[in-house]
């Protein structure tokens, strides 16, 4: 905003001594050198002597010529200080509501990066409109990504940084995803933020192979490499195109407005200790369970048939319609919206 100013201003002042420098030389039949320096000295007011004394009409074009400097340059000066002023002003209130915000949101994902990995992870999560704070520590990327996303919540700084961690509420948050490019920086983050918040479930890239062990033993809960899942989705999708599709149309969801979604089995619900055919979640419901994460058996069980049996702290992956899944979340006493659901 302030260089468009700066322009107009620029050309207003060149057309102010254009004016001048023709009008002497018109008015007093001056030389261009001459009509340039009179034009200078009226302008800027400095009082220096004239090159010739002016006639009458001279007299009244220079007054006329002051006048319409001082208004130029006077504007000027006031758009500059306004500018500043007002971007400053604009800094700051954008700062204090973001501030008043980030102290309200919990049972959030924090989002630390934003470069090509972080750009695709924030589309996912507006996806799935799950919470989520955006940390980088470029402001003006944060300000351009703002303009195409005015509901991002972000902080501006570096997400090694403790006193960051903090401000983008890591005591509250659910997890956190590392997608630096540095696997030194993911690792430090790894490490700040299961010290912080124990309970934390901490997403980490990594860049180098040899990497993943120490990120694991920092305490992240997944470790990813871009580089390699890329490889296994291009093998997959030569070797396996009918699955990859059909993974795919799952993942972007992309047909058939269905979800795939995980639900807790919490410590009040009526299922517990029911098995499926018992419960009858498939036949009231019409919802399909592909799997569930046993917290008994620390397994995941494929397919589960009929006879299995919930228990509490048990996660059952679901795939079904949005009021599907809500109905279930209410069987399993679960108020936390879905973690990665994908509408299809």
């Amino acid at each position: 905003m302030l260089p468009s100013k700066l322009i107009k201003i620029f050309l207003l002042v060149l057309c102010i001594i254009l004016v001048g420098i023709i009008g002497f030389q018109i008015i007093e039949s001056l030389t261009l050198i001459d009509a340039l320096y009179m034009t200078v000295i009226t302008i800027s007011t400095v009082g220096f002597g004239e090159v010739q004394l002016l006639s009458d009409t001279g007299k009244i074009f220079t007054i006329i010529l002051i006048l319409g400097g001082i208004a130029v340059i006077t504007t000027g000066v006031s758009m500059i200080f306004s500018s500043v002023l007002e971007g400053t002003f604009a800094v700051t209130l954008r700062r204090q509501r973001m501030e008043k915000k980030l102290k309200k949101i919990k049972d959030h994902f924090i989002i630390c990066g934003f470069g090509h990995v972080g750009h695709d992870v924030i589309t996912e999560f507006m996806r799935a409109r799950e919470k989520f704070i955006l940390i980088e520590k470029d402001e003006e990327r944060l300000i351009d990504l703002k303009s195409t996303l005015p509901d991002l919540m972000y902080v501006v700084g570096d997400a090694t940084d403790d006193d960051v961690l903090r401000r983008g509420g890591i005591e509250t948050a659910r997890g956190i995803i590392a997608v630096l490019g540095s696997d030194s920086d993911n690792l430090y983050i790894c490490l700040s933020a299961r010290t912080i918040n124990p309970k934390l479930r901490i997403i980490a890239r990594v860049v180098e192979g040899a990497s993943i062990s120490k990120l694991q033993k920092a305490g992240a809960d997944y470790v990813f490499s871009p580089e390699t899942i890329g490889g296994v989705q291009l093998a997959a999708a030569a070797l396996k195109p009918t699955v990859t599709s059909f993974l795919d149309t799952i993942l972007k969801g992309e047909y058939y407005g269905l979800m795939l979604d995980e639900v807790p089995v919490q410590h009040h619900s009526s299922l517990i200790d029911k098995t499926l055919q018992e419960a009858e979640i498939s036949r009231s419901i019409g919802i399909v369970i592909p799997a569930i994460q046993s917290k008994q058996q620390q397994k995941l069980i494929f397919n589960p048939g009929p006879t299995t049996k919930m228990s509490q702290g048990d996660v059952l992956i679901v795939f079904g319609t949005p009021e599907q899944i809500t109905l279930l979340r209410d069987l399993c006493g679960s108020d936390i919206p879905g973690r990665m659901a994908k509408k299809m």
